[in-house]
């Protein structure tokens, strides 16, 4: 009718007192290309990016070892050269790739900022039991044994591993699951599967199924507890120390990557403790993640319906 017309027209002007034309959500365009498909998000495309980045993870490594003058088979703690062809090279061909990645699409201070959920006061056991194995290590390392110039690469390189493997994990996979509307279980379910699933490619650097199956069963438990972290801390900064502080201090105090701590006999009093913190970390995990509930996307619109609310 002419009348509601007139209503409508005198609120428009009443909203937009300037005159300035404002562009309607049909006008506004989505991104288009590689940008615009993955900013949609979902666990396909995240797939797709993790297979994308550990295929050019190993091939940096295959890289790497034509320069190897031979470090690669020797143990990890030998040599300044053994951490760095080892371990540092890879990390810092994954870290440049990741960073590459958020920059170019504009994602670093959605993932690097404030949480945009709640958090539970129970989360909290997720750093604190992540926080004991670390400390129980510290104690028990032969901080005399390895070269100090050994010790501060591999303290220097496990930091990168905890920049990395969250940066892609906890701030790439969450924000793409997120980005599609995915309840916060799945998430947390999803991006810790990923996790724990990408270091069965360990198999090709010949490590053996014994060792590979029992890691990637924690890394998926461990997955939950950095996920917990990083929603109890408030930061992705928070799981990324964590998680940079729990590698090396394994790699220091086992003798190498992914290697089982000593059992028996000849296994101190501390690296026992050490076995049975971890042990109560990935039940812990594994039953906390029953519990996480919520939705960015339907606590996001709760808070902006407050918002116009209060106003």
């Amino acid at each position: 009718m002419p009348g509601d017309r007139t209503v409508q027209i005198a609120e428009l002007d009443a909203h937009n007192p300037g005159g300035i034309a404002m562009p309607s959500q049909t006008d506004i365009k989505p991104e288009s290309g590689l940008r615009g498909f993955l900013d949609k998000g979902g666990f396909w495309r995240l797939l797709a990016v993790v297979a994308i980045y550990l295929a050019l993870y190993l091939g940096a490594g295959k890289v790497a070892s034509f320069f190897d003058p031979g470090y690669g088979d020797d143990d990890l703690l030998s040599s300044v050269g053994a951490v760095f062809f080892q371990l540092t090279v890879g990390l810092i061909v994954g870290a440049v790739i990741l960073v590459t990645l958020t920059t170019a699409m504009g994602w670093n201070a959605e993932i690097f900022g404030r949480q945009p959920i709640y958090r539970s006061w129970w989360m909290w056991i997720a750093p604190v039991l992540v926080a004991t194995p670390i400390l129980l290590r510290v104690l028990d390392i032969d901080w005399g044994g390895p070269a100090l110039s050994v010790v501060l690469l591999v303290l220097a390189s496990g930091l990168m591993i905890g920049f990395v493997e969250e940066l892609l994990y906890r701030g790439i996979a969450v924000k793409m699951l997120r980005a599609v509307g995915h309840g916060e279980w799945t998430v947390a379910a999803l991006s810790s599967l990923l996790f724990g699933l990408s270091h069965s490619i360990n198999v090709f650097s010949g490590q053996g199924l014994k060792t590979v199956l029992p890691t990637v069963g924690y890394t998926v438990a461990f997955g939950v507890m950095m996920y917990l972290s990083m929603r109890a801390i408030g930061f992705i900064a928070g799981a990324m120390i964590l998680h940079g502080l729990t590698d090396p201090t394994g790699f220091l105090a086992t003798g190498g990557i992914d290697k089982l701590p000593s059992a028996g006999e000849d296994a101190s009093s501390l690296a026992t403790l050490v076995g049975f913190a971890t042990i109560l970390l990935v039940l812990t995990a594994y039953v906390l993640l029953i519990f996480i509930r919520g939705n960015v996307r339907d606590h996001q619109e709760h808070q902006e319906a407050v918002a116009v609310t209060a106003a």
